[in-house]
């Protein structure tokens, strides 16, 4: 596979990287602004027309992004688009019971059916509040969520009947109803792991590359225990690896639909090689335009590790690549798809995350919450207080802490 590899690491010409992102400008209507190439700077985006101050330039669409794993305690976001969902109830709920496990805090309890989110078999539980112990104890250790040095926000934890009553949306906070929020839709494929603000979402990323890294019933993967452990030793070294997982699962997944589509045409397939490697080139494109070097070549050095280790820091990056690529290929190989799961691939699609990411924020609506409490006049102010300033101390000033995580867009 070494010439399909080199193919696909092959950089594209001038006059390809051109065409490629005109073509993205007209398809998104966006005629006063151009993509331009320098050998000096890379790729640029200029204006061709004058913008007023808060006018649209651009709205790009992201190719793949994750949510930080150490982020998934403190906010409960749709796993396409990263809006918030449920209830600003259920996000207060949700992240002092995921908080109170990581400190070891009282006994897990049953929760029932949560009026946060559609009753499609979608129990409480499956909203991460029985997972990843030891992911909120590595969050409640080096994020120090809930910890708080000031006096006037001291943590001081709720009893778990007002926690429970929060995540099953049976105590609703004064003036909550301001900041409503998209339910709950449960994962296409029956997972716990993902949840989204519409089902046009969920549809989405099942289509786009969740359909091969479901851990659910309806799952297209090969082998559920090596994709769990895959999960987890992406959980626990480098969120990156999940979206380079998202990268091979969405050109496996586009290259079958070219497949299907030359089928529906009555159009003959050659498998792997020939016309196949064709439309593996093609559902690989918007990939290919990146620029890309070895991971392990251009992660830059920690501070506390010097030249004279940088060798050694090097070849175990790559050998940290090399074990997730392993349970990646475990996971969900394809023959037809094999330079996909190659190393150097692999490599450099990580290496084109470090080079090129984007980072995701979106502030949190708790946030917002609490300073339109603050914002109230008395005597509104202070009867809303009564209720929500035990809450606020249980949270502590992490409370604003906000959705977090990283993309790569198409530009």
């Amino acid at each position: 596979y070494s010439k399909a590899i080199s193919t696909l690491l092959a950089s594209p010409s001038p006059q390809a990287l051109q065409g490629y992102f005109d073509q993205l400008l007209a398809k998104r209507q966006c005629s006063g602004i151009k993509i331009r190439q320098s050998n000096d700077v890379g790729k640029g985006v200029y204006a061709e027309a004058n913008y007023m101050e808060g006018d649209l330039v651009l709205k790009d669409q992201m190719l793949v992004g994750t949510q930080h794993v150490s982020n998934k305690v403190d906010a409960l976001v749709c796993s396409y688009c990263f809006r918030y969902i449920g209830s600003i109830e259920l996000q207060i709920g949700r992240k002092l019971y995921l908080q109170g496990l990581g400190k070891g805090e009282g006994e897990e309890f049953e929760l029932g059916t949560s009026k946060h989110i559609q009753k499609e078999g979608c129990l409480a539980e499956s909203l991460h509040l029985r997972e990843n112990h030891s992911v909120m104890a590595g969050h409640s250790d080096s994020d120090s969520a809930s910890s708080s040095k000031s006096e006037d926000n001291a943590y001081l934890p709720l009893p778990k009947e007002v926690i429970e009553s929060l995540i099953n949306g049976e105590l609703v906070l004064p003036y909550s109803k301001e900041f409503v929020l998209p339910s709950v839709i449960s994962c296409v494929g029956g997972c716990a792991e993902e949840h989204y603000c519409s089902k046009s979402c969920a549809e989405a990323d099942w289509e786009s590359c969740h359909s091969l890294l479901c851990m659910g019933e309806r799952s297209g993967c090969r082998n559920m225990e090596a994709l769990a452990r895959f999960t987890e030793h992406a959980n626990g070294t480098n969120d990156i690896f999940h979206l380079a997982a998202k990268v091979i699962s969405s050109t496996i997944l586009k290259c079958e639909k070219f497949k299907a589509a030359q089928f529906k045409d009555n159009e003959p397939y050659f498998g792997p090689n020939a016309l196949g490697t064709n439309l593996l080139l093609e559902a690989w494109r918007p990939f290919s335009m990146g620029y890309k070097r070895r991971w392990w070549d251009c992660v830059a050095l920690p501070n506390d590790i010097d030249c004279n280790q940088e060798a050694s820091f090097r070849m175990q990056m790559r050998e940290l690549a090399f074990t997730s690529l392993q349970l990646l290929k475990d996971s969900i190989f394809c023959e037809d798809y094999a330079p996909l799961f190659s190393l150097e691939i692999y490599g450099n699609i990580i290496g084109m995350f470090e080079l090129n990411n984007l980072d995701v924020v979106v502030a949190s609506p708790v946030e917002d919450y609490f300073i339109y409490i603050d914002d109230l006049l008395f005597p509104k102010k202070e009867e809303a207080m009564e209720v929500t300033q035990p809450i606020l101390k249980a949270l502590g000033d992490d409370y604003s802490i906000c959705c977090q995580g990283m993309l790569t867009l198409n530009e």
